[in-house]
């Protein structure tokens, strides 16, 4: 059987794709997705703490050790499931900075400044809170915002008030800056994924045909032109053809395998692993970014405000009748209930980290995340627009083998020196008086980390990524760009990518959100393109 489309990944971008190009009956649309189509724990929100290391849920790639971040191997989790790494992150939503996608606009790839993209972030969104018009209202995912209240978010506010930094009702409104509740994608308690919101209201439309455990190997090209894709499924080789174009929506670490499977990329690579090249694009698994972050932890000296103590005992059986009879409780809330945007510089234009404050300690133990035993609040730190760039290669010809991911994090000193200021940003509101009326000393780094060449150490040996890898088949017209504006790949024709992998530059944030607005524009290009536009 042939289809008009076939989308490659099931992740935020490739539902989104897949409601928005089924819903013209005419379109026979396949989605293939090489994980599962769920798992039972996705729905609860917490399931992230749970589901961040479980090989049912999650593919668990990890970095080449380097030299900038002490040579260890880096953790990148990444969903194994429909919906992608929508189904197992922390919840967070955050469409970045106006200048974000200003600079993309401004750097080349016309009709990707914020005035354009706005309206399909306005189109995704189902913002659940009082907005304004900048926001949407009846898409498809809804968006909460965090309604836990606890003491030491009232004291960071009156401490961020202080030294200049506002309270921010709507940090994807207009302006970024300041602290805020946490918005999220839970609803009544469950987990709004890319699949929950796009693929679930139409999963019985007879134009949409939706395939799991299909790892697909290689896009087929003939005289550069994209006709089908070979696949993997149940231990066999199969091939489907397409009528009118293939979408690789595979995220930042899949897409650029799977184009070099396909012989497209950088002909030395592809040849040294035994791959024809079909077309030479040497951008091709280059410019990935990340962000990464150092995680500071503090004691929390008064009772009952850790979800240390919440988890334990008779707390955590209050809190599991909580969530099962009210749908409430520390069970609903994200991965970080307040956030943060801040300048580590006064004269900056706009912030450049953002900060999650999460009121629990995580303990590592055998290589797996625990709650530890001390109550404790930890702060994790990222720069906004690392300028820092590394690369995603295929291992080898195996689409089963893991590609080498190479993040060179903290190579640009634009990035070490942006992470030592937050550090230090973050130590003064955790020092400040409000806040020390609930927490204590300084768990990780500790006090006896003074020097800026001390923090930077504690940055290189602790640090992790914020698992928002991104720019892989990045959009442009340099000699290093991969797709067009409209997010063809050059050189090939009825072949599109659209995922975090076309990111130029990343965005202030965490990408989920951008990711399925990347989905919404995708299929607005091609649907426009079919009626003639």
């Amino acid at each position: 059987m042939e289809y008009d489309y076939i989308i490659v990944g099931g992740g935020s971008a490739g539902c989104a794709i897949a409601n928005r190009l089924s819903a013209k009956k005419d379109n026979n649309v396949l989605l293939l997705e090489a994980g599962k189509a769920s798992h039972p724990l996705s729905r609860l929100p917490v399931s992230f703490a749970m589901l961040i290391d479980n090989p049912n849920a999650n593919w668990r790639y990890r970095s080449t050790p380097e030299e900038g971040t002490s040579n260890r191997e880096i953790p990148i989790p990444r969903g194994k499931l429909l919906g992608g790494s929508s189904a197992i992150n922390g919840l967070v939503y955050v469409r970045g900075q106006e200048l974000d996608y200003d600079i993309w606009s401004q750097i080349g790839n016309r009709g990707w400044s914020f005035d354009d993209v706005q309206p399909f972030f306005k189109k995704l969104e189902n913002y659940q809170s009082d907005c304004d018009d900048i926001r949407g209202t009846s898409g498809p995912v809804k968006i909460t915002e965090v309604n836990e209240r606890n003491p030491i978010y009232n004291a960071l506010f009156e401490t961020g008030k202080n030294m200049g930094i506002p309270i921010n009702k709507d940090y994807n409104s207009n302006d970024q800056e300041g602290f805020g509740y946490t918005q999220t994608t839970i609803f009544k308690g469950e987990r709004i994924s890319a699949k929950v919101a796009y693929l679930d209201p139409v999963k019985s439309r007879k134009n949409l045909q939706i395939k799991t455990n299909c790892l697909v190997s290689k896009i087929i090209i003939e005289n550069k032109i994209a006709k089908g894709v070979e696949y993997i499924t149940n231990g066999k080789k199969e091939k489907i053809f397409v009528n009118k174009e293939i979408i690789v929506s595979g995220g930042a670490i899949n897409s650029p395998q799977i184009l070099e499977l396909s012989g497209i990329g950088n002909h030395e690579i592809l040849s040294q692993k035994g791959i024809n090249t079909i077309h030479e694009l040497k951008g091709v698994g280059e410019n990935l970014r990340d962000h990464i972050g150092p995680r500071l932890v503090f004691k929390v000296i008064k009772p009952g405000l850790s979800y240390n103590e919440k988890a334990r005992g008779l707390n955590l059986i209050k809190q599991i009748f909580n969530y099962v009879f009210k749908k409430d409780g520390f069970l609903i809330l994200p991965s970080a209930p307040v956030l943060g945007f801040f300048k580590t510089k006064p004269e900056l234009a706009s912030p450049d980290i953002q900060a999650h404050f999460i009121p629990y300690r995580v303990v590592l133990k055998d290589g797996k995340r625990l709650l530890g035993k001390e109550p404790g609040i930890t702060c994790t730190i990222n720069q906004n627009r690392p300028e820092s760039q590394g690369n995603i290669h295929i291992k080898s010809n195996n689409p089963q083998d893991y590609p080498i991911i190479k993040y060179n994090f903290l190579s640009k000193s634009t990035d070490r020196e942006c992470l030592i200021n937050g550090v230090k940003l973050i130590r003064k509101i955790i020092n400040s008086p409000k806040v020390q009326e609930f927490c204590g000393d300084e768990i990780q780094p500790g006090n006896e980390f003074k020097s800026d060449n001390d923090i930077l150490q504690f940055i290189r040996d602790k640090a992790e990524t914020l698992y928002h890898p991104s720019g892989t088949c990045k959009m442009g017209n340099d000699k290093l760009s991969v797709v067009d504006n409209k997010l063809r790949v050059h050189g090939i024709k009825n072949l599109r990518v659209a995922d975090a992998s076309i990111m130029p530059t990343l965005i202030s944030g965490n990408t989920n959100g951008p990711c399925m607005m990347i989905g919404e524009r995708c299929a607005d290009f091609i649907l426009q393109n079919d009626e003639g536009f």
